[in-house]
């Protein structure tokens, strides 16, 4: 019924894709100057958003994309773009400032979606529940699905410890080398997507 082949290739897959542990500075950069509870839940919420999204272009990604006329590179370029202008921000402090740290639910955008649920993983997916032509392959898939996203979870939920070791210059110094790793993914991502616009011309 179950097909661990199934299983391990899409969870080796999603994991390289996802990067439980190259999450663990973003998140911090990200939710730095909030309540230990409220980071908590931040990751929580980044996690379940990922899901849904993921979940939702698993059951109807093809028709989706479809409809809106998307074509995978060009998903591939936004989700790009969008991340570089959240590197940016990384990278010049921006997101130190008082408004960024307080108002924005960053667990939504960009930790749920792109970074998370990105082009990539959306893909992976989509491919995936497309080639599980058994019941116990489909099984495999969203089992699959389902324990990255536990892996992410714990990633980011006991990432919150590191806090409290490196204090607030740590913090800061993280920050920037989030903001680098950032602009070198979102940077690759725009890079993949164009060389596929090129390859299908």
């Amino acid at each position: 019924m179950f097909d661990l082949a199934v299983f391990g290739s899409l969870f080796l897959t999603l994991f390289v894709i996802m990067d439980p542990p190259g999450i663990t500075p973003i998140f911090l950069a990200l939710t730095s100057g909030r309540p230990t509870r409220v980071q908590k839940r931040m990751a929580f919420q980044a996690v379940c958003v990922a899901f849904g999204v993921i979940a939702l272009f698993g059951v109807l990604g093809h028709e989706i994309l479809n409809y809106l006329h998307v074509s995978v590179p060009a998903l591939m370029i936004a989700g790009g773009l969008l991340l570089l202008l959240i590197a940016l921000d990384l990278l010049t402090g921006k997101t130190d400032e008082p408004k960024q740290t307080k108002d924005v639910n960053v667990a939504l955008v960009p930790l749920g979606m792109p970074l998370l649920a990105g082009p990539g993983a959306i893909v992976s997916v989509i491919l995936a529940v497309q080639k599980a032509d058994t019941v116990g392959a489909q099984v495999s898939v969203w089992v699959a699905i389902l324990a990255i996203h536990l892996v992410l979870w714990v990633a980011m939920r006991y990432s919150l410890l590191i806090i409290r070791v490196i204090k607030d210059g740590g913090v800061v110094l993280v920050t920037r080398l989030a903001g680098m790793m950032l602009s070198a993914i979102a940077v690759q991502q725009i890079i993949n997507g164009v060389t596929q616009v090129i390859k299908a011309a």
